[in-house]
């Protein structure tokens, strides 16, 4: 499984793409869809809605089971991927092109602290034991 580098990532499983307005776009990783398997169902939180560093704010349900997705930094949302409501198993087929929400991020250097893609292999190889 490889993590692209340019993103980063959170310990529960969702990356970040930092855009060139500062905004960031958010999904879960390949090793998340992995365990969830076949997506039916993407609830994305609402733009406009204001989420604070590791908030409940989406829901990914698959076959196999529902899961919480967390915020990863606080700010507020500017965006939810529309393409899900009726396509939700983009995310297996392609983890890190189909984004769940787009956020404006309040302190920037919150997303700078995120895992790298090293750190974040390092946690999903740690829970594997």
């Amino acid at each position: 499984m490889s993590n692209p580098s340019n993103l980063k990532y959170t310990a529960s499983h969702e990356w970040v793409k930092t855009e060139a307005d500062g905004t960031i776009t958010v999904g879960i990783t390949q090793h998340a869809q992995e365990l969830l398997g076949d997506m039916v169902f993407v609830e994305a939180p609402t733009a406009g809605r204001k989420l604070k560093a590791k908030e409940e704010c989406a829901v990914v349900e698959s076959v196999k089971a529902a899961a919480d997705v967390y915020a990863p930094v606080s700010g507020e949302v500017i965006a939810a991927n529309a393409d899900l409501d009726s396509s939700p198993e983009n995310i297996n087929s392609d983890p890190y092109g189909a984004w769940i929400f787009k956020m404006k991020p309040d302190n920037a250097a919150d997303v700078a602290a995120l895992l790298d893609a090293a750190g974040y292999q390092a946690a999903v190889d740690s829970e594997a034991h």
